[in-house]
């Protein structure tokens, strides 16, 4: 990490087209949520608040797999 940048720059990721986005999967340990099953459900919290402020999910959480090798 930088001098001056914080934990969640050094974790940001961009996209093809210079959008800014970041991992579920790194977010959650930055967080210091233990088990990743405890944080899917503060998204889900998160994925009804959108949809409950007339906000598409699909354009603030969009799926994105990680394939295993």
């Amino acid at each position: 990490m930088k001098a001056g940048q914080s934990i969640f720059e050094t974790i940001r990721h961009f996209n093809e087209i210079g959008q800014e986005y970041w991992s579920a999967r790194e977010f959650y340990t930055v967080l210091e949520y233990l088990k990743w099953d405890k944080f899917l459900s503060v998204i889900d919290k998160a994925k009804q608040t959108c949809k409950n402020f007339g906000e598409g999910r699909g354009d603030h959480f969009p799926l994105v797999g990680k394939l295993i090798k």
